[in-house]
């Protein structure tokens, strides 16, 4: 074969040329873009690795912006807590100034002003905002959380922030969990609000002669007939005379009722005891702490925790004139009695029975039912047979409604029975009476079957219908709140039925007829309460209570709406500008400790105020150190996502970057090469045949 010029400048020039002009290129566009690649198919594994790193960079952008977010809101709430810990603080400091008894009615009034004001500057701190959002709404970050009153409008939605791959971290912490948000370790603990004097002590002619009377609290160690008096100055050792009638609630929910009979020589530490066993107190264990304070009053401790459901009612009688008027079965029969022991020794007493010395350890100011107000005037007497409170056009009940195993309060889907005592509430009853909205009087009674539940009114008896398939009358153990309230609402607003038994059709129609002129509900924190709606002051009044209610021949009440009750001093349930409120107004009223003689009946008094701003701190300071946990955690995740993305970042760049003095280096060979190939190839031009020769 001939060997040509053209084979030699196409062996060395063509081919050379052709991959020296695309690696020049390559490299030119690497150091003109700063890319290794610009497209796939030049470099599948880089590519590859590109965009996993370019996911993965911008999924930690999002991550580190979720984070950084949510640090700042957890950081101002951290902030806010401060303030309010400061805050509390301060007024810890003014209740135990106003605790130490020294003061005047004028420095009282100065500390209370300025305890409204720390409790105005609470509700600010509450309604915090960043941007338009508040802190402590939940997930309602929109809504302003606490309302002048103090009532809780937002939700108790947690906000979370996306820290990872299946991973979050909670940002906020909701006005729910530190308002009113609950303390498992806390102990209840309520008081009777009635001071109780030395009746023996304060009146001569009832000891030996020569005696001086002075005034005085009874103590545990005094004797029954100190508690409740006498008409002579002679002890009757072992005679049980003395009468107590007790309800309540044990912390399991169990409803209890007593009647406890006493002699003269028994001391009231033998009565605490007695009350103790009923709570379920035996030689081995205690359940319930049962002691008396200085002043008197009676103060049971729960020793279970976590509990709201202690209850506590009592009253005290005694037949001075020796017979059996204290003796009843129906504490109702109390009425006619005395309650001040001063009118009787006087003889100033216009009571029916001026002998029957009727002893009263709580006080509410709640009208009695009517079916009991002709003989039942003694307000200290009712338990639960008790009419609703009056607002404007609302009534309310003051008594929560608790839910056996959790403690927490029931909504409109909870069961009757999850909150009743006992194990059924078939064969119960329930009466409901006042008057409707129009001033007319009604009473009704609802009926708790299983085979088919009922309420009566004006002698027609009308099916409770369920709300499922097929409509029947709902079974006593299936009722709901909801199904309750709806009969209260027919009730009180006077729209009833059509007919008796009634269609389901007809029910519904009556219930959606009510809820045009008034509203039956759960509050937040559990009570029952009445709406009339479009008016400022509503007619109706409304009581709802066991049928078996006062009659101590009788089983307890297996549910209580409205009570007469001991006042709360300590409870697991956490309600914070109620329990502001409830403390300043201690102050105001002047009230070192419990006392319904003057005032607002069922304060609890500074004293107790104290203990219980301890627990509002210490929730407080639980919520703080929640949101600090929370705050670092998100710090945390903040560093840790900025280390790798510009761990990310570095490992791309490395992968899809060009590295310039690598590129340069090669450019300046490709030239080199280049060059060289260029002057090869015009040498082998300049050969002539001739050379060949």
């Amino acid at each position: 074969m001939r060997v040509t010029s053209n084979m030699y400048y196409k062996n060395i020039y063509g081919d050379n040329n052709a991959l020296l002009s695309k690696n020049l290129f390559d490299v030119n566009k690497q150091i003109a873009s700063g890319l290794k690649i610009q497209y796939a198919h030049e470099d599948i594994r880089a590519f590859t690795e590109t965009m996993r790193l370019d996911n993965e960079i911008t999924t930690l952008g999002q991550i580190k912006s979720s984070t950084q977010s949510a640090f700042k809101l957890s950081d101002q709430t951290d902030a806010v807590l401060g303030e309010f810990e400061t805050s509390m603080n301060r007024m810890r400091t003014l209740l135990v100034n106003a605790a130490n008894g020294t003061n005047s009615d004028v420095s009282l009034d100065a500390i209370a002003q300025e305890l409204r004001g720390l409790e105005e500057n609470f509700k600010n701190l509450a309604n915090t905002s960043i941007n338009g959002q508040y802190l402590f709404s939940g997930s309602a970050v929109d809504v302003k959380p606490i309302a002048d009153d103090g009532t809780y409008m937002g939700n108790d939605a947690q906000l979370k922030a996306f820290t990872g791959s299946k991973t979050s971290q909670q940002y906020n912490i909701s006005g729910e969990e530190l308002f009113l948000g609950e303390k498992k370790l806390v102990r209840r603990e309520v008081t009777t609000n009635v001071v109780q004097e030395n009746l023996i002590a304060k009146y001569p002619a009832l000891q030996q002669a020569g005696y001086t009377g002075v005034d005085s609290f009874v103590s545990s160690s005094s004797t029954i007939r100190e508690l409740m008096g006498d008409s002579d100055n002679l002890v009757d050792v072992g005679v049980q005379k003395h009468f107590f009638y007790i309800n309540g609630t044990t912390s399991d929910g169990t409803s209890l009722k007593q009647k406890i009979q006493m002699s003269d020589d028994d001391s009231i530490d033998a009565l605490l005891n007695q009350i103790g066993n009923l709570y379920g107190n035996t030689p081995d264990l205690k359940v319930v702490n049962v002691n008396m304070n200085s002043n008197g009053q009676i103060i049971i401790e729960d020793k279970m925790q976590g509990s709201s459901k202690i209850d506590f009612h009592m009253v005290g009688a005694t037949d001075l004139s020796g017979g059996a008027a204290a003796n009843v079965t129906n504490i109702d029969n109390l009425g006619v009695g005395e309650t001040n022991f001063d009118k009787i020794m006087l003889g100033t007493s216009t009571a029916l029975n001026t002998n029957l010395h009727v002893k009263e350890f709580i006080k509410s100011s709640l009208a009695p039912a009517d079916s009991v107000a002709a003989t039942n005037l003694i307000e200290g007497t009712i338990y639960d047979k008790t009419e609703f409170s009056i607002d404007g056009a609302k009534l309310y009940s003051a008594t929560p409604q608790i839910l056996k195993g959790t403690n927490a309060f029931a909504t409109p889907s909870t069961k009757l029975l999850d909150v009743a005592s006992g194990t059924t509430l078939n064969g119960k009853s329930f009466t409901l009476e006042g008057t409707d909205v129009n001033g007319n009087p009604y009473s009704a009674q609802i009926d708790l079957a299983t085979a088919g539940s009922t309420f009566t009114i004006g002698g027609n008896t009308y099916d409770i219908f369920n709300v499922g398939t097929p409509r029947a009358a709902v079974a006593a153990d299936e009722m709901t709140y909801k199904q309750l309230m709806d009969v209260m609402n027919m009730v009180v607003t006077g729209n009833l039925p059509s007919a008796a038994p009634g269609s389901s059709a007809q029910y519904d129609s009556a219930v959606a007829t009510a809820d045009l002129r008034g509203k039956t509900f759960l509050s937040y924190d559990g009570k029952i309460q009445f709406e009339e709606m479009n008016t400022g002051n509503t007619m109706a009044r409304m009581a709802l209570y066991d049928s078996n209610s006062g009659d101590f021949t009788a089983p307890p009440s297996v549910m209580t709406f409205n009570t007469n009750n001991a006042i709360t001093v300590r409870d697991p349930k956490t309600d914070f500008f109620k329990t502001l409120d409830e403390m300043i107004t201690a102050v105001e009223n002047y009230k070192l400790y419990p006392d319904s003689s003057s005032g607002n009946i069922r304060n609890v008094g500074i004293e107790n105020a104290v203990a219980m701003m301890d627990d509002l701190q210490d929730h407080v300071f639980r919520a703080h150190s929640q949101v600090g946990a929370q705050t670092n955690s998100l710090n945390t995740s903040l560093q840790r996502t900025e280390l790798l993305e510009i761990s990310s970042m570095s490992l791309r760049s490395s992968v899809i970057d060009t590295d310039l003095a690598e590129a340069s280096l090669t450019l300046a060979q490709l030239n080199t090469n280049y060059q060289a190939m260029l002057s090869t190839v015009g040498k082998i031009s300049q050969l002539s045949l001739v050379n060949y020769l």
